[in-house]
């Protein structure tokens, strides 16, 4: 798991399109549910560079990521 427990992922399932690139990215971290939308997988497996780059990647910015410890937000960037 790595350090992907320090981090709070959020999938805005309004903004989500059902692309799936966040799947493909991060498979540890992301599959869709029986509405095709992103739902986060328990445990999450995936690294924290590699959860990042799935939120990057969304067309829609639907996976924001914040630093539990800090409060940070990291993608989508303010």
């Amino acid at each position: 798991m790595a350090d992907a427990d320090k981090l709070k992922i959020t999938i805005i399932r309004d903004e989500c399109i059902g692309d799936g690139a966040c799947c493909s990215d991060a498979p540890g971290t992301f599959e869709m549910d029986d509405e095709n939308i992103a739902i986060l997988k328990t445990p999450v497996t995936d690294d924290r560079d590699t959860i990042i780059e799935a939120a990057r990647n969304c067309p829609t910015e639907a996976i924001v990521v914040e630093d539990k410890e800090t409060g940070d937000q990291l993608f989508p960037e303010d």
